[in-house]
């Protein structure tokens, strides 16, 4: 750090993980804490939001002190408090805006609000060395699968979005169909990761007209009747073979990934920009990853991709965003209120 380095002290805690974490100049990570909630909602199948907002107020003090102690600075160091004050369950939001306004009203310091979905594209960008706007932007999660035209840190376009279920959220649910343990992502991931992706024909949705739309709820239902026939009323004792599952996991898997991919290039193509941004917690995903570079190296479509840490939901983002918003002025008073959608 130097003279004239601006620390950012970020706090998220719009769903299931309560992080903190200290960033310098936008880029620079100085602690990154998160304590994950997954244990508490895997019984559940799913997030409880009770049980989340509980688990915030019990640990944001204890992961907001190990962020600034890891960062090896006190908070009345940093320039200004950052935090997601939208989208998300609105209990766990308040916890996390409540502690970030105690924060910047005791120490004197400034308080800036985040947009979670902005949050997740200064993930992306991140990765990249050298901006160079405009980009096409993907965020694909659990909650949200959207297409963005970025033309700043700052500056976001909807381009299109799903019209049901998210990405993640498709995959979370095919997975419980298949009675695979939460997270259903990863477990899909998983247990798709020997399989034959064309072992199952699922359609590709929307891929027949220009939409740069999603939907998924219908190839979610298309699992459905592939499991249990149409009315679910069918026992299929066929996916007791572990390579049967295995193929209809990677089939499933990659209906969802390559959608996203086409319409990824789709954007680029219809927007004249070759540069594409993915972030959010779905990026992690291999598959999808593969897909995406194989479809944009094709196209000569330079992708770029937020770092595996910071896909899933991280205060590095928040504070990463929050510098940015700090530069153009973009401040919250003390009266900043949450917001769920």
């Amino acid at each position: 750090m130097n003279a004239k380095s601006v620390l950012i002290l970020g706090i998220e805690s719009s769903c299931d993980e309560t992080a903190a974490a200290v960033v310098c100049n936008g880029r620079e990570v100085l602690s990154s804490v998160i304590h994950s909630q997954i244990d508490q909602h895997a019984v559940w199948g799913g997030v409880v939001p009770e049980i989340a907002g509980r688990s915030h107020l019990e640990q944001i003090v204890p992961v907001v002190s190990r962020a600034l102690s890891e960062a090896n600075i006190e908070v009345g160091q940093v320039d200004a408090i950052a935090v997601t004050s939208r989208p998300g369950l609105l209990g766990s939001l308040l916890i996390g805006v409540t502690a970030a306004k105690s924060l910047a009203w005791v120490n004197n310091k400034t308080l800036i609000d985040v947009h979670h979905i902005e949050a997740h594209i200064y993930a992306a960008l991140m990765s990249v060395v050298e901006w160079d706007f405009p980009y096409v932007t993907l965020v694909v999660s659990g909650g949200h699968t959207s297409l963005y035209r970025s033309d700043s840190p700052l500056q976001h376009t909807l381009l299109g979005c799903t019209r049901d279920d998210a990405a993640g959220e498709a995959l979370d649910k095919g997975a419980k169909m298949l009675g695979l343990p939460y997270p259903g992502g990863p477990s899909i991931e998983s247990a798709g990761s020997t399989g034959d992706p064309a072992a199952y024909p699922f359609k590709l949705p929307l891929l027949d007209r220009d939409s740069l739309d999603f939907s998924f709820s219908g190839l979610k239902t298309a699992l459905l009747y592939t499991l249990k026939g149409p009315g679910g009323k069918r026992e299929d004792e066929t996916l007791e073979n572990a390579g049967n599952l295995s193929g209809l996991c990677a089939s499933y898997e990659y209906a969802i990934t390559e959608t996203l991919a086409i319409k990824c290039i789709r954007a680029c193509t219809q927007t004249g920009i070759p540069r594409l941004l993915v972030g959010g917690g779905v990026a992690r995903n291999l598959r999808l990853r593969a897909r995406i570079k194989e479809h944009a190296e094709r196209e000569g479509i330079e992708a770029n991709f937020a770092r595996p840490e910071h896909c899933t939901d991280n205060a590095v983002m928040v504070a990463g965003l929050g510098h940015a918003r700090y530069l153009a002025g973009q401040c919250a008073s003390l009266d900043l209120d949450v917001a769920a959608r």
